[in-house]
């Protein structure tokens, strides 16, 4: 699904969680990475929209926004954008336009390949995780499809985060950048 190839950029540039991604609203998205020069830019994380069933919400719907992981309410997080990542998001809005929600990730329908915005529902996991599957035996020998090898599309989080930290990125900054711990960078 090539409307999902900015979904899985987030995760590997930016090392964003799912949630993190599929709350990123379309209007902000655009500006930030002009805000600096080189081609980089900045996103600014508020919070996150994830999975509940109808009956463990608060309300009737089976996605929540919600806070950033293990944060207060008000907190929020910047993460770096190389020029790769300013790319694929100038790519993602002009060709999918943002949801009637104004969310970048939302699920679309249409005849003959014509993605529409829907009522604005969040990307289901099912949706990213059957996307990810495909591409992953698309891609990879039979041995390595056995393999944990991008077994799932969070290991792009985890592939981020080394990345950084082979490139001789402090521990602590990349902590932030991903948002927890320095402990639980070192552990996971």
């Amino acid at each position: 699904m090539p409307e999902l190839e900015a979904f899985f950029g987030y995760m590997y540039y930016a090392a964003l969680r799912p949630e993190e991604v599929l709350h990123l609203p379309g209007r902000r998205v655009r500006a930030a990475p002009a805000q600096r020069g080189g081609g980089w830019g900045v996103l600014h994380f508020t919070g996150s929209t994830v999975a509940v069933g109808r009956d463990w919400g608060d309300g009737d719907d089976t996605t929540e926004d919600r806070e950033l992981k293990h944060r207060a309410k008000a907190a929020t997080r910047d993460v770096p954008v190389p020029p790769p990542l300013v790319r694929l998001l100038d790519h993602r809005v002009k060709k999918y336009p943002p949801g009637s929600n104004g969310k970048l990730f939302v699920t679309r329908r249409g005849p003959g390949g014509r993605y529409l915005p829907t009522a604005g529902q969040p990307i289901p996991n099912n949706t990213y995780g059957k996307a990810w599957r495909d591409a992953r035996a698309k891609v990879l020998t039979p041995a390595q499809q056995r393999s944990p090898l991008a077994r799932r599309p969070y290991n792009l989080r985890h592939a981020a985060v080394s990345l950084w930290l082979n490139a001789g990125v402090p521990a602590t900054q990349v902590a932030e950048w991903a948002g927890h711990s320095v402990n639980v960078l070192m552990r996971v």
